[in-house]
């Protein structure tokens, strides 16, 4: 599925980890600095960003990013990120020569020097950070994007919470109710075509949240089952404020899972390998489709809530 028109896209880091840690020590050696006594997350604090005109320096002339240490150039004194170095098969992309593992080290001093905003200033984060904490608080910023929880393509879209629902509405015609309860069902006229099941995603507006319910066919070794599990549109601080239970069952059989929902920062294949949610073997499917074995048909009913409110 194509990316939609909202998307933000990631970008690649240009540290390493060696020079990153090299480069922290000496950073954390220097007690003086008044970055290393900021009270925001990993070392940055609120505000703008340096203004010494020396940005334009560290754009790296292929990826338009800013270049972090290590910093390379050639022989005639182009620069070039480490990320770059590599794609270019290390050759100059203004000159062509060739680029060795010249570095720049007045430049990667600069580098050292500056203070910059976070990559998802543009999300909401106004943090300034120097440059090694810099890379630590991305990692873990709580405005960066989300990827796209739909299960079974490679879909590579990424942005806020809002731009993902309309994309999953849109883009993937994802069924979306409003609601904390739900009566999901699943009927598959072959139910012996396990590897070649489809999944089935749906959306769920509650407590002015987003929640997606998967449900699909898989195998665990050898083994068929069939697993829903609920997975919280938001980070998963918040998503641990919410329980949910789903229940399936039929002709005098009942089967009954709680839990909590996971972030969607957890990947679907992650949440589903980790079994966290309700597993129904085949055969007890067939029982509850009524045992001929000729047709599954499962209902799943379900209900969300905040701890905090529950009856």
């Amino acid at each position: 599925m194509a990316p939609g028109v909202n998307a933000c896209k990631e970008f690649q880091s240009h540290l390493t980890s060696s020079d990153y840690d090299m480069a922290k020590s000496k950073h954390n050696a220097k007690s003086n600095s008044p970055l290393t006594k900021s009270n925001a997350d990993f070392g940055g604090r609120h505000g703008n960003n340096s203004k010494n005109g020396v940005h334009d320096l560290l754009q790296c002339p292929s990826c338009r990013n800013l270049m972090y240490p290590p910093i390379y150039q050639c022989p005639n004194g182009h620069t070039l990120c480490s990320n770059c170095k590599t794609r270019v098969h290390n050759r100059c992309p203004t000159c062509h020569f060739d680029l060795g593992n010249i570095r720049c080290l007045a430049l990667e001093k600069v580098a050292e020097s500056l203070e910059l905003p976070c990559r998802y200033q543009s999300l909401g984060c106004h943090d300034i950070f120097a440059c090694y904490t810099k890379l630590k608080h991305e990692q873990n910023c709580r405005f960066r994007p989300y990827g796209c929880p739909y299960a079974g393509s490679e879909c590579s879209v990424v942005g806020n919470i809002p731009t993902l629902v309309s994309h999953l509405k849109d883009d993937h015609n994802v069924d979306m109710h409003d609601g904390c309860t739900f009566n999901h069902r699943y009927v598959k006229s072959n139910p012996h075509e396990v590897e070649n099941a489809t999944w089935m995603l749906t959306v769920f507006s509650c407590f002015g949240r987003h929640f997606c319910l998967h449900f699909e066919a898989f195998q665990i070794g050898t083994a068929p089952v069939y697993m829903a599990f609920l997975r919280f549109m938001g980070d998963d601080d918040e998503a641990k404020k919410f329980s949910y239970s789903l229940e399936v069952g039929a002709n005098g059989r009942r089967l009954i899972w709680q839990g909590i929902p996971r972030s969607i920062r957890d990947s679907h294949r992650r949440v589903r390998d980790s079994q966290d949610g309700l597993i129904i073997q085949r055969r007890l499917a067939l029982c509850f489709s009524g045992g001929d074995g000729q047709e599954l048909k499962l209902r799943i009913t379900g209900r969300i809530w905040k701890e905090d409110s529950q009856m």
